[in-house]
């Protein structure tokens, strides 16, 4: 049949396409509403809080606090060989689930001088903040080294380089044994050096509870639900937009060269986040990152959540080879992509890999660098990296953050999914295919239907475009073959052939029968279809369609050649990327 919905999205996104293929893509993401005064990361409330009496093994400490927090993290002097998990008490009393924390590395002072990145600045340790839901009290279990442990390991460390070593021959004299003094009990052989002499305990280890300024309700964020056209990047939220401000910031922006390889990490927390909450998610690490840990940005270049938003992370500019603290000791000539979530035991979802691997695939683009290649690294070394400083590496364009340093960061299945982001990344300037927009439709009810159809093999066959938005709360995709609509009334139906034209001439959903409720129901003489305020029925003898409204049947002409009317839909405009904080 000719005459089907066309896939407006794509069509008007290729069309503008060769508008929006600049060095730079901020923009309003998909839906998002601005406001004069955006919700300031200033005003986000850190309240530190001691865990006292910490000893070796694991120490369970809970915290409370009367006003609600959504964020955690734990600081310190040294947390050298400590480690963490948090959990929030619900809303019906229960405790929710464990959450592991992982070490952030200190930033180095703003400087031009690149080796000195991988040093290690002046300021607390601190893990990752955890996010944790709206909650007003924690569980967090530490776990602290056992010194006995510890000295054992050094010991049978010491013994086997002494037992590869060859014995010489002490020229030394021996020294005396020491002989207690008359009248003094000997001190016993405890068998371990004690922790206040080997390995004392710091009792100066805190919990931080964030809590970030919420947003109005006029200034949320509506997910993006459209494939975008080649060599189109997605709409990136900027700094102003979210609130970062620069009340906090210090020293300028270091630029450390072209990007050569980008850092794919995830946060910590629960991934039952809603679109809005990211934005109070990254206000959080903002303030925790620059006013706790003392950094002078936050770390990332960018951040993703699960719905799809792109965020603009440190100041300086995306498409400048601005120099983050998300990788110690490989910091520079890299760019870091945190996709906000946990991923340890439950993968991203497509939109968010979709996402990832298009911003990848834009910014290493605009230094020339292949996402399927490999690059060449240098270490500039510190605490938080196996390599020492100097040491040179090739890795793949494209690495998780545990390719370098020690951590478990972006989780296994974050991990898994780089092959997939390298891919989607390397086809960044090619149009979207059906696989493509099928892999974005992912988790939705009309990809759902789509699949209990029979997928690509059903009656509606490959889709032609992704999910695009209807009269009101309507979305629809396009197939070879008809299309599904969707709405919280009418859930999601397909519509196809004749009927399909026939209700297209009549001006699709916002016509005078609305949408389709149900689908074909096939008789021997006759195939019809309801909808809100009717039905359509196509005579398999004379192939006419008859629309019965109200009871009064009234036989439709045949549709045009050139197809039934297309109604434009809406899509995000790009602002000048140069005016943002």
């Amino acid at each position: 049949m000719p005459t089907r919905r066309p896939p407006p999205t794509i069509k008007l996104t290729a069309t503008v396409a060769t508008v929006l293929i600049l060095p730079w893509a901020l923009g309003y993401g998909s839906g998002f509403k601005p406001t004069d005064t955006p919700p300031s990361a200033a005003a986000t409330k850190l309240n530190q809080q001691p865990l006292p009496d910490l000893g070796p093994g694991v120490t369970v400490r809970e915290i409370t606090q009367d006003e609600p927090f959504t964020m955690v993290a734990l600081t310190g002097a040294d947390l050298s060989g400590t480690s963490a998990r948090i959990r929030a008490k619900q809303a019906d009393g229960s405790w929710g689930p464990w959450y592991s924390t992982a070490h952030e590395a200190k930033e180095a002072a703003p400087t031009p001088d690149a080796p000195a990145q991988g040093t290690s600045a002046p300021g607390p340790d601190g893990t990752e903040p955890v996010f944790v839901g709206r909650t007003t009290a924690v569980q967090i279990a530490v776990t602290r080294p056992d010194p006995k442990t510890s000295l054992d390991k050094a010991k049978t460390k010491g013994q086997d380089k002494a037992a590869a070593t060859p014995s010489k021959p002490s020229k030394a004299p021996q020294q005396p044994k020491s002989t207690p003094k008359p009248g003094a009990a000997p001190k016993p052989d405890l068998g371990y050096v004690p922790a206040t002499a080997a390995q004392p305990f710091a009792q100066n280890i805190s919990a931080v509870l964030i809590t970030p300024p919420k947003a109005p309700v006029n200034a949320q964020w509506n997910p993006p639900s459209a494939v975008l056209g080649p060599g189109q990047p997605p709409n990136i939220i900027p700094r102003s937009h979210w609130g970062a401000g620069a009340q906090f910031r210090c020293g300028k922006p270091v630029e450390s060269g072209p990007v050569r390889a980008a850092v794919v990490h995830h946060t910590a927390g629960s991934n039952d986040y809603s679109p809005e909450d990211s934005a109070d998610i990254i206000r959080a690490i903002y303030a925790y990152h620059t006013r706790t840990l003392g950094w002078c940005d936050i770390g990332y270049n960018a951040l993703v959540d699960k719905y799809g938003q792109v965020f603009e992370g440190r100041a300086g500019g995306v498409t400048k080879g601005i120099m983050g603290s998300h990788a110690g000791g490989f910091n520079s000539n890299t760019w870091g992509v945190s996709m906000i979530g946990t991923f340890d035991d439950a993968p991203p979802p497509p939109i968010q890999l979709e996402t990832v691997g298009r911003l990848l695939g834009w910014r290493l683009g605009l230094d020339r660098t292949d996402p399927r290649g490999m690059a060449q690294l240098t270490s500039a070394g510190g605490s938080f990296t196996h390599y020492a400083r100097g040491a040179s590496l090739t890795l793949p364009a494209i690495i998780g953050h545990r390719d370098v340093d020690a951590t478990e960061c972006p989780g296994e299945h974050g991990y898994i999914a780089l092959n997939e982001i390298r891919e989607i990344a390397a086809r960044f300037g090619e149009p979207p295919g059906p696989e493509d927009i099928a892999r974005v439709m992912e988790g939705g009810a009309i990809h759902t239907r789509w699949m209990e159809l029979g997928g690509a093999e059903g009656m509606l066959g490959a889709p032609t475009s992704p999910e695009a938005i209807g009269e009101g709360a309507t979305k629809y995709a396009t197939f070879e073959h008809g299309a599904v609509y969707w709405s919280p009334e009418t859930g999601a139906q397909p519509i196809t052939g004749a009927i399909y034209d026939a209700w297209a001439s009549l001006g699709y959903e916002r016509g005078v029968l609305g949408l389709p409720t149900s689908a074909e129901l096939a008789e021997p003489e006759w195939v019809g279809q309801n909808f809100q305020h009717g039905t359509l029925n196509y005579n398999r003898a004379s192939a006419t369609v008859i629309r019965v409204v109200d009871g009064n049947a009234e036989e439709l002409p045949p549709p045009p050649p050139e197809g039934p009317p297309v109604q434009l839909e809406r899509f995000s405009r790009v602002i000048d990327p140069f005016g943002v904080g």
